[in-house]
């Protein structure tokens, strides 16, 4: 899924986003807003990957 379906979707896309990654606070999905970079970075963030591995679990979610 490219960056404009993840933004242009978000709202409908965040509770399933929860729910792949639990740690994220609802405070970090409005801060995401649908911008995959800031995805990145908050699963970075608090599950401690690297950038390669949280693109590459990014990616690979919204390829489904």
């Amino acid at each position: 899924m490219n960056n404009d379906r993840i933004e242009g979707n978000w709202k409908e896309l965040k509770g399933k986003v929860q729910q792949q990654w639990g740690k994220l606070t609802n405070d970090d999905l409005d801060r995401i807003d649908g911008k995959r970079t800031e995805l990145v970075g908050k699963i970075q963030q608090h599950y401690g990957k690297s950038k390669d591995e949280a693109e590459r679990e990014v990616d690979d979610y919204f390829a489904h």
